[in-house]
């Protein structure tokens, strides 16, 4: 091109296509098809990998709406087993109970009815063996749904928790659940120093040998927990519980948690809540390579993707597979979902 100015040639810079006959592989042909795409898929997701979280109440009859969770419910033992008997139909592998007393008088300060013979959680396990012997039962282990006070363990008077006291109660909620048949035990407390005393108590009973020990041991704080609370009437009546849970970007505590929770005799480790903790997903994974790990997709999780699906702004199955295989791609290997009525339902459309 001749320079207006001086009438010589201006260098122009061009692009030059290297000198490449091949490519290295032609990636769109290893997923064109919708079973080669989920071939991709390092860790599949399927209903032995679910976890399904019910609401046990005292109400032997009740079956009631949470309002904050869509579709789900809170359940007495007898509309709570030919309900999960249809599940089971379809696929349904674990549960895992939490329980919900109602009745007045039914809490106190040192959560005295958690395992209660009569109470909604034993009775559940009991009748759930009977009624599906080959379902997987775990049981949540915390004071703050059977407590006065709505915290995790016994208190002093300035609200703080009495270690040593809680770890003892923690211990025997547990294995009290054990002898009634529960297949696993989970403490979700995150009171220091209770997986050791879960593990002994166990032991001493006789009962280690046929139940599972799983840890929330990366257990945070934060605001993702609303609706678990309004369905678990388990809001503290004061303060909060930022002083035992983890806070959000403590990530070298959740670390050590773990590593503690495993040489104190775990048997598998959780993350709560997922979705925005998959880097601890990771860092368990990497921490505890010879355990399962879960991860709790909890009530405010499941109720954003609803919310969002609501308003038009996703599609509600397609992102909650998403969300799933985000925690699986994190290192997961179970997951507690509230979706899993509906992944049962998927799972089989595929």
């Amino acid at each position: 091109m001749a320079d207006l100015f001086n009438g010589t040639k201006k260098h122009v810079a061009t692009y030059t296509e290297p000198a490449v006959t091949e490519i290295s592989s032609i990636l769109q042909g290893g997923y064109h098809h919708p079973l080669l795409r989920q071939w991709q898929h390092e860790r599949q997701l399927t209903k032995s990998s679910l976890i399904y979280p019910l609401f046990i109440t005292d109400n032997a009859d009740e079956m009631s709406a949470i309002d904050s969770l869509p579709n789900q419910n809170r359940w007495g033992v007898n509309k709570v087993v030919p309900y999960v008997e249809s599940l089971v139909a379809k696929g349904l592998k674990t549960v895992i109970l939490f329980g919900v007393p109602l009745a007045e008088g039914s809490k106190d300060p040192y959560g005295t009815s958690a395992d209660d013979p009569n109470g909604p959680v034993i009775l559940t396990i009991k009748a759930l063996r009977t009624a599906c012997p080959d379902l997987f039962i775990i049981c949540d282990v915390c004071m703050c749904e059977y407590t006065s006070h709505g915290h995790c363990g016994i208190l002093r008077e300035d609200g703080s928790i009495i270690r040593e006291e809680s770890v003892r109660r923690l211990a025997a909620i547990a294995v009290n659940y054990a002898k009634a048949g529960a297949h696993c035990v989970a403490p979700s407390d995150m009171v220091d120093g209770r997986i050791l005393a879960i593990k002994r108590g166990l032991i001493d009973a006789g009962l280690a040998h046929k139940c599972m020990l799983m840890s929330y041991s990366a257990k945070f704080s934060g605001n993702l927990y609303g609706p678990f609370r309004d369905a678990a009437g388990s809001a503290p009546s004061f303060g909060d519980r930022k002083c035992y849970q983890l806070p959000p970007g403590g990530r070298g505590l959740a670390r050590r948690a773990i590593i503690r929770d495993l040489e104190e005799g775990a048997d598998a480790i959780m993350v709560k809540p997922s979705t925005f903790y998959l880097d601890i997903i990771s860092d368990a994974k990497e921490l505890a390579k010879n355990v399962p790990i879960c991860t709790y997709q909890v009530s405010g999780e499941y109720a954003m993707l609803h919310a969002a699906a609501e308003k038009g702004v996703v599609d509600l199955k397609a992102i909650a597979f998403e969300a799933a295989y985000g925690c699986l791609r994190a290192g997961a290997t179970l997951i507690i979902s509230y979706f899993t009525p509906d992944f049962l339902d998927w799972l089989d459309e595929l």
